[in-house]
């Protein structure tokens, strides 16, 4: 079981532990109510509530329960690029949901977690802290427990579009379900969506974008780049031709991830597919 242990500053005297714990570390209140059991929170020893005011110098314990995987395992690949305490972080692979669906029951991320953890020793839930569509490859970061699962991140892509990008902006429209469609997305009326584009080269009729999200909405990239005439290579469902690669040429290559309360400020990188890099030979794309 993981015990988190901190020291209060002076700064924080007087607060109470919710003030400090939702302030200072950054916990969510989910993941605060988590906490309310016996031995879940501990002042200088001592089971407390989260109304319980804290003294500069107090030694503030939370003792982060077990919870079960809950998928059934899969003997799946799986690329490990990180792994401690409190997070796992790995390169997904395109083609692979991260949940369980309809059509894929047992070939998830999650059920290959499972297989990963039967045969490690480990059995405690994960939680995606985002999603990457089922075709979209890349660094996928996963918290082993609820405090960890309020980490801070920050994502790049690696794209390639169709037509000839160049320089860079800001798509700055909102992102809403296309009328009769409970799948696709489109811009128009719905919750506000910003994606920074940056075109790093241009050949033969295609781009290869690095890109930033600024809001998360599903298909956010896809429906954006669309939207501005640049449609993903290989993206049938939002105008991108599969004529040179089979899904969404969508990667994600970078990951900055922060989380105060356990102390972690790290930054990830997955290696770009053979399936894109094949694919569009012509483009400059850095494997790394």
């Amino acid at each position: 079981m993981r015990k988190l242990e901190y020291t209060v500053p002076k700064d924080w005297d007087g607060a109470t532990v919710k003030g400090f714990a939702r302030g200072y570390l950054g916990l969510s209140a989910r993941a605060l109510t988590g906490q309310k059991f016996e031995g879940g929170i501990l002042v200088n020893g001592e089971d407390s509530r989260v109304t319980r005011v804290l003294q500069a110098g107090d030694a503030l314990c939370f003792t982060v329960p077990e919870e079960p995987m809950g998928y059934p395992p899969a003997e799946l690949p799986l690329e490990v690029l990180y792994e401690d305490e409190d997070f796992l972080i790995i390169n997904k692979p395109p083609g692979r949901p991260v949940h369980p669906s309809p059509g894929h029951d047992c070939d998830s991320v999650l059920n290959a977690i499972s297989w990963y953890y039967k045969h490690t020793g480990q059995s405690h839930r994960v939680r995606p802290l985002y999603r990457l569509d089922k075709d979209t490859s890349g660094v996928l970061a996963l918290a082993k427990h609820r405090i960890a699962a309020g980490a801070v991140t920050e994502k790049e892509y690696i794209a390639v579009c169709e037509g000839e990008l160049t320089g860079a902006g800001s798509i700055a429209e909102p992102i809403g379900l296309k009328e009769g469609s409970r799948i696709v997305r489109a811009c128009g009326a719905g919750q506000p969506a910003v994606t920074r584009f940056w075109a790093l080269d241009s050949r033969e009729g295609h781009s290869l974008v690095r890109l930033r999200l600024e809001t998360g909405r599903t298909h956010q990239i896809r429906v954006h780049m669309s939207a501005f005439g640049n449609p993903l290579a290989g993206d049938d469902l939002y105008g991108g031709s599969r004529e040179y690669i089979n899904r969404q040429a969508l990667h994600c290559q970078l990951l900055k991830l922060e989380c105060k309360a356990v102390g972690m400020i790290k930054t990830f990188h997955a290696a770009v597919p053979k399936d894109i890099l094949k694919a569009f030979p012509q483009l400059p794309i850095n494997t790394n």
